[in-house]
């Protein structure tokens, strides 16, 4: 093992915590039951490698990912680690009851005390045909979700005004002890909301790689003491790290195509190796575009390379932690990348 040297990037990267933000992807020639595998495999590393937490996404009827119920993963993820916080990055509230998450959440807690996080976002995870089925009816992504968190943190702390319909109502399990709760988003919008109920924001970097640092700095300049007395910001990032430049480039392939797929409205399970390496001679003017207009998005290299960036960001937003999102051709790749980042950020597994 190399000597720890005394330089300002090496103690900056011990300061930065890092977490994990799992979308559950099926890679193409793997099943669900593959990715959900491998989703608690990279789970069980994560928390023997040092991370903080690791957030399960929500998404419904996209062959790409296979995680539409974030609550049952999230039990069976805290079931099979000791010290990570687990939780959802995120469920997407406005297809719930807010008394009805709470109560699951709170199940959560009671089972994994103080390991619990809910992190609740307005986008439907998919495309408008499936939201109106999962809703049932329509999908209200923004009217009513303000006064939806609101509800949850007023459930959680038991805050709710006196002339609200559902104070006094028992919340079960009745345990001492809370989710974390937190509102994820990519817009000002829900940084100002967090800000205004005193609750931890995330923002989604991966989704908008333009201007985000804005976003946080008002955040925290407006931020009203809530659930939490002072600020907490994170920053999600796309990261890819790989031991070497070429295979840093084959991965980088699968995210192209990734990303052109996605441009086009194809519906598809996400590009292995080898379709990446087959599509990237083929590409016309138009799909070069879209791969130059997406290339913000993700963090891609070696540790140099991709640590250096990380520090970066992490500055720009003066973010309190960096929560990572990998999606590459193979699963190994996938466990890989998170090993080289808990090297280069010198993570350790606390007892």
């Amino acid at each position: 093992m190399d000597q720890p040297t005394n330089s300002t990037a090496d103690h900056a990267r011990q300061r930065i915590k890092l977490s994990v933000l799992d979308q559950t992807p099926v890679i193409h020639g793997h099943s669900v039951a593959d990715a959900i595998a491998a989703t608690v495999e990279l789970a069980q590393a994560a928390d023997d490698l040092g991370y903080t937490r690791y957030w399960c996404a929500e998404h419904h009827g996209l062959r790409g990912v296979a995680n539409p119920a974030p609550e049952v993963m999230i039990a069976r993820l805290a079931s099979v680690t000791k010290r990570l916080r687990v939780g959802s990055g995120g469920v997407m509230l406005p297809y719930y009851s807010p008394f009805k998450l709470a109560e699951q959440f709170l199940m959560l807690e009671a089972l994994f005390p103080n390991r619990i996080d809910l992190g609740v976002g307005r986008a439907p995870g998919g495309d408008m045909r499936t939201a109106r089925a999962v809703a049932k009816g329509p999908y209200d992504a923004g009217e009513h979700f303000p006064q939806q968190v609101a509800e949850l943190a007023g459930l959680f702390g038991d805050t709710l005004a006196d002339d609200h319909p559902y104070r006094g109502v028992l919340l079960q399990p009745a345990v001492p002890t809370r989710p974390e709760l937190w509102v994820l988003g990519s817009s000002e919008f829900g940084g100002l909301l967090a800000a205004q109920l005193g609750l931890r924001y995330c923002f989604a970097h991966f989704i908008n790689a333009h201007y985000g640092h804005r976003v946080t700095q008002a955040y925290r300049e407006r931020f009203t003491p809530g659930q939490m007395d002072k600020p907490y910001c994170a920053v999600a990032l796309f990261v890819i790290c790989a031991d070497t430049d070429a295979e840093a480039e084959a991965l980088e392939a699968g995210v192209d195509l990734r990303r052109v797929q996605m441009a086009y409205g194809m519906n598809e399970p996400i590009p292995s190796l080898e379709q990446g390496a087959q599509a990237k001679p083929q590409y016309r003017d138009r799909e070069l575009s879209v791969i130059a207009r997406e290339k913000p998005r993700s963090i891609i290299g070696t540790p140099e390379r991709v640590t250096e960036r990380v520090q970066e960001l992490q500055a720009q937003f003066e973010a309190d932690e960096i929560i990572v999102l990998t999606v590459a051709g193979s699963y190994r790749a996938r466990l890989r990348s998170h090993e080289l980042l808990a090297q280069a950020f010198s993570l350790r597994a606390e007892d």
